[in-house]
């Protein structure tokens, strides 16, 4: 796995002060599944009565434990739950032994926790194709039981980071008929990411009470305009899980709350933009506003298209203001679209409209823009009401060094 030496240019000052979340408790270990010396595995344990949600890859080679999660959420809450994660290996593409390697890391996670079986999730992130150490996580289970802590969230952030340069997590807090509902988040993510589910593993945690089936329809809907409209290199993992817990420990409804979606939103939002802000060897963030589209679906459509373009991306990391790169990727990107109807702004400088450079555009102007680390492109394609905004990061030469050694 490619070392990495150096923290992202666009990481936070810090760590976000995480507040605790009633009914979760958190604790990482060391259990050395490829990684030496750092820890590589956390487990989460959440109280009876835990409604739990998730949204998957939607890969057709989508890992053992994507799938052994995706038959189990929507089960009884009565016993409570757990989520057990390792970094290192994905135990994807890994056939019979990949679903006896969960079987036994579940079954081995509900012994030593009391939690049934049906209701222990496992995510794993890492390299494909390679046999799982399971026994390694398995030998560390008394352990994580044992140093469980409300506070240890953040310990846990650093446990399922691979090519990360930074732990991410997000808060918010909202009051609820008159009483304070919290919602704290952790994500792992820096490169193959990209919509439906962008390699990415989010755990979201809420001491608000809401019915399963609800937080499920609101958390798929949320993750559409967050998590699915972010991309660093147009890859979609084999093992991408965002999960949402409910503990309602606050004993506080949030079901018909706004305000609590609201700062649901802006959670995912937050850790989604802080995955870009980790692509792999990224120097710039960006985001890609598309107005006047057919529909909201061209509109996204356009958006990826730039957004995953190597010559934007790579145009973006030179600092070159080549809007002639925008309007090659609006025009292959399949959704509709007419050459004399576009306008095109480098954040507010006009750089094209009707088919044509703008007369007062001077280059000078947008490749100072250019040199900024947060970039705004936007386009209108002047044909309807549809519209879309999705971010990404630029393509250098850090991407390249990161994954030609990723298995070193």
């Amino acid at each position: 796995m490619a070392k990495i030496t150096k923290v992202s240019p666009l990481a936070p000052a810090s760590f976000p002060d995480l507040p605790v979340i009633a009914g979760a408790s958190f604790a990482s270990a060391e259990a050395g599944v490829r990684y030496q010396n750092r820890t590589d595995v956390m487990l989460a344990l959440l109280a009876p009565g835990t409604s739990v949600a998730g949204v998957f890859t939607r890969s057709a080679t989508r890992s053992a434990p994507v799938l052994d999660c995706q038959a189990k959420i929507g089960g009884d809450a009565s016993e409570g739950a757990a989520i057990l994660v390792n970094s290192g290996n994905s135990n994807a593409f890994t056939g019979h032994r990949g679903q006896m390697s969960v079987k036994e890391v579940t079954e081995e996670t509900a012994r030593v926790t009391g939690v049934p079986v049906s209701r222990v999730f496992t995510a794993s992130t890492g390299v494909i194709g390679e046999p799982m150490k399971h026994e390694r996580i398995v030998a560390k289970l008394d352990e994580l039981k044992a140093a469980q802590a409300p506070e240890k969230i953040k310990d846990a952030a650093r446990a399922i980071m691979t090519t990360d340069t930074f732990p991410k997590g997000s808060a918010r807090q909202v009051e609820i008929d008159g009483k304070t509902v919290s919602i704290a988040g952790i994500a792992k993510g820096s490169g193959m990411i990209a919509p439906d589910m962008a390699t990415m593993l989010v755990y979201i945690f809420t001491d608000a009470k809401v019915e399963q089936a609800r937080l499920q329809t609101e958390l798929a809907a949320i993750c559409d305009k967050t998590f699915n409209c972010i991309t660093v290199d147009s890859d979609t993992s084999t093992s991408d899980s965002l999960m949402l817990c409910a503990t309602g420990a606050s004993g506080v409804d949030a079901t018909d709350a706004e305000g609590f979606w609201e700062a649901l939103y802006d959670v995912m939002l937050d850790l989604a933009h802080q995955v870009v802000k980790d692509g792999e060897g990224a120097t710039k963030f960006v985001e890609i506003q598309i107005t006047g589209a057919a529909t909201d679906a061209d509109a996204k459509t356009h958006g990826m298209a730039i957004a995953n373009s190597p010559l934007v991306k790579t145009a973006i990391a030179g600092q070159d203001p080549n809007w002639g790169r925008i309007v090659m990727a609006i025009g292959k990107s399949g959704a509709a679209a007419e050459r004399d109807r576009l306008t095109i702004h480098f954040g507010d400088i006009l750089v094209a409209k009707d088919g044509w450079v703008s007369p007062d555009y001077k280059e000078a102007d947008a490749a100072e823009h250019m040199k900024q680390q947060e970039l705004l492109i936007r386009v209108d394609l002047g044909l309807g009401t549809g519209a879309a905004t999705v971010w990404t990061c630029d393509l250098t030469h850090g991407y390249i060094d990161i994954n030609a050694d990723y298995r070193s």
